[in-house]
């Protein structure tokens, strides 16, 4: 149903967009540049139909990473053609809606012919607007463009300092690295952006290395190659970790239960190997010159229909002693679900949302589409004197780009007050 929807969409859309092509061309005087244009403009349409047949062809998907690899390029150039056009038909549907009305109005009416702005400018009605919405639909093409060519690897260092009159002595200036929601799968080939990004982390000189979940799109083999890589990431105090939704392998059609807890058993081991200590429902202390904080992780916990393995109350257990704890949990619902008012827990980190991948942040100016899903999307949020950060994401998944909303890595450091 899906590929049917996908297809009809295609058409819809190349059908109405391509009759605002041939008004705009109608004018030119080459023959050979009309019909060039003409048939340029379907053989985006054309392969990437044929594409889509190729990759039906294929499921269920091979576990191998290049497959997915390439089908988010393949998203990723729909998007790039379609969120364009989209923009094109409605200027060029706005044209026609004009124009409807006064063929209606001209059936009861016998208005005086009378020259316009625009057509003493030159530019008849009849394209004015088509002719702005192919300009203005340059835009979003220039914008997704960028965020798949050097978007999702402009990585951003986000700072906060954040205050606590209950951290001990000891942990005032403590800095602590948060990044989230890896999907390594989808860097294949980028392994030169990966080091750079390591080398980022490092340069940040963490005390801890914090990392929220998914570290996988859905397979632990996404990892070959990648261990060497992301073992390089260092901190004073030691690396933690926590499960995402992505990393049980929810999102695939296994042959058997088996192989999918054999995944899950081996990507378990690949945290090790990189050197992370996994947190499973469990809790751990970092000491520092004789005091101690609390560092509780939990399994993944989401609103349905995302699963919900978490177990925040078996996670705490010997937290209670302590003066000051950070939770990690995957997914931000948690936090009001669970920790406000509920613990008293001082920090939480998320990630999840990725911003969507998309969104405007200028200024004091914040907003993504998936605010409507997750109100506490990204960045900083307080209640009383419990904290939550949601990170943006350290990867992508399914569209391979970041548009306004770059990958970040987290710099928290911890004041006493």
């Amino acid at each position: 149903m899906l590929f049917i929807f996908v297809f009809a969409f295609i058409f819809l859309v190349d059908i109405y967009s391509f009759k605002g092509i041939k008004l705009l061309t109608s004018g030119f005087e080459s023959t050979l540049l009309k019909n060039s244009i003409h048939i340029l403009y379907w053989v985006i349409p054309v392969l990437i139909i044929s594409t889509l047949l190729y990759f039906r062809t294929l499921q269920p998907f091979d576990r191998d990473p290049r497959i997915f690899r390439n089908f988010f390029l393949l998203a990723g150039f729909f998007i790039l053609f379609y969120i364009p056009k989209l923009t094109f038909i409605t200027f060029h549907l706005t044209e026609d809606i004009v124009h409807l009305g006064k063929w209606i109005i001209s059936k009861f009416t016998q208005p005086e012919v009378s020259d316009s702005v625009l057509a003493t400018s030159g530019i008849s009605r009849a394209r004015f607007l088509t002719q702005l919405g192919l300009i203005l639909a340059a835009i979003p093409f220039t914008s997704i463009l960028y965020g798949m060519t050097k978007g999702r690897f402009n990585f951003r260092i986000t700072n906060e300092k954040l205050s606590f009159s209950n951290l001990p002595e000891a942990f005032d200036g403590f800095k602590v690295i948060q990044i989230s929601d890896i999907h390594i799968g989808s860097f294949l080939g980028h392994e030169n952006q990966v080091k750079k990004a390591v080398e980022l982390v490092n340069e940040q000189n963490p005390d801890l290395i914090l990392f929220t979940g998914d570290l996988v799109n859905n397979f632990a083999e996404e990892l070959n190659g990648w261990i060497p890589i992301l073992s390089n990431l260092k901190a004073k105090y030691g690396k933690f970790s926590i499960l995402g939704n992505h990393d049980y392998g929810d999102y695939f059609d296994w042959a058997n239960k088996a192989e999918k807890e054999q995944n899950l058993t081996n990507l378990k081991q690949a945290h090790k190997d990189l050197g992370f200590r996994l947190l499973l429902n469990e809790s751990e202390e970092i000491e520092l010159n004789n005091s101690k904080i609390g560092l509780i992780g939990v399994e993944n916990w989401g609103l349905p229909s995302f699963p919900q393995y978490g177990n925040l109350k078996v996670a705490m257990n010997g937290s209670d002693e302590l003066p000051f704890n950070i939770l990690m949990s995957h997914d931000p619902s948690h936090w009001d679900a669970e920790v406000i008012e509920k613990t008293d827990i001082d920090l939480t980190l998320s990630g999840h949302t990725h911003g969507m991948q998309f969104g405007i942040e200028i200024g004091n100016v914040k907003w993504s589409p998936v605010k409507y899903k997750y109100p506490r999307w990204g960045g900083l949020y307080k209640e009383n004197n419990q904290y939550l950060y949601v990170n943006r994401g350290f990867g992508y998944i399914g569209f391979p780009g970041r548009v306004g909303m770059p990958p970040e890595i987290t710099v928290i450091e911890l004041k006493k007050t």
